[in-house]
């Protein structure tokens, strides 16, 4: 069974940084295609930003330049680097996961975490 679990949420000011962490277990997890998605309340999840096997990465538009996703396979952990934060960003975060050559985050992603919250006020 996958296991994700985030951490790392919380509330900060605009301008500020948070980073989240996603440990996973479960699988073999240097073998997956790993994501952040975010769900605001009212509007569909959406894609934050992926990391392939070999950390290749891909992001949402809305978050390039800010935001940076990295994976250290030897911690079986995921992390996602929160820079230069807005009010937009406000949601709630979750960790995907798929066993898939082709990460994007438009891909589908077969595994989630339960989420954690990230705040951010004006």
């Amino acid at each position: 069974q996958v296991q994700l679990v985030e951490s790392g949420g919380g509330s900060v000011q605009a301008g500020g940084s948070l980073r989240l962490s996603c440990a996973a277990s479960g699988y073999t997890y240097s073998s997956y295609c790993m994501a952040w998605f975010r769900q605001a309340p009212g509007k569909e999840r959406a894609g934050v930003a992926s990391i392939g096997r070999y950390g290749t990465t891909s992001y949402a538009e809305s978050v390039k330049g800010r935001f940076t996703i990295s994976r250290d396979n030897a911690k079986s952990t995921l992390y996602l680097e929160m820079n230069s934060l807005k009010p937009e960003d406000t949601a709630m975060y979750y960790c995907a996961a798929v066993r898939s050559a082709i990460c994007y985050i438009g891909a589908g992603f077969d595994y989630w975490g339960q989420g954690t919250q990230v705040t951010v006020s004006s």
